[in-house]
């Protein structure tokens, strides 16, 4: 018995909203490994809104790749990691991409509150295109 996850239900488990862990490269020592709010869209890019100047945006810059895990923390247990190149990291996102992701992880209104905060001239938003997965659903079972 498999437990992997076919493209569609991975790309649905990566839509839902769920907090990710960015693992970007780092020379000579472990990668780094961060919660991160994002996007995501069933075949589209993985969208991240970060700070400029951040230890990951600097990061990214040389890397130049990054991959997301995300996963379930009750029964039945399920992971997805999307890895991929970066395809842009140029300025910030637009207010609607803002809200889209702030959107996902509060209530409208604490939303707007955020992002009117946060978001600024120093924001990038950086997108990534999936080329490999991993996945697994414990639910699949015989």
């Amino acid at each position: 018995m498999s437990f992997v996850m076919s493209a569609a239900e991975r790309e649905t488990f990566l839509a839902e909203p769920r907090i990710g862990v960015l693992a970007i490269e780092r020379v000579g020592r472990a990668p780094l490994a961060v919660p991160v709010w994002y996007d995501y869209r069933p075949g589209g890019e993985v969208l991240v809104w970060i700070d400029g100047g951040s230890v990951k945006h600097r990061l990214l810059g040389k890397a130049g790749r990054f991959s997301l895990a995300v996963q379930s923390d009750r029964l039945p247990y399920r992971y997805v990691t999307a890895e991929g190149p970066v395809v842009a990291m140029d300025g910030p996102p637009t207010r609607e991409q803002a809200d889209r992701i702030a959107g996902r992880y509060l209530a409208t209104a604490e939303a707007k509150e955020y992002v009117d905060g946060a978001l600024g001239d120093d924001s990038v938003l950086v997108r990534m295109r999936p080329e490999k997965w991993l996945s697994n659903d414990q639910g699949k079972v015989a």
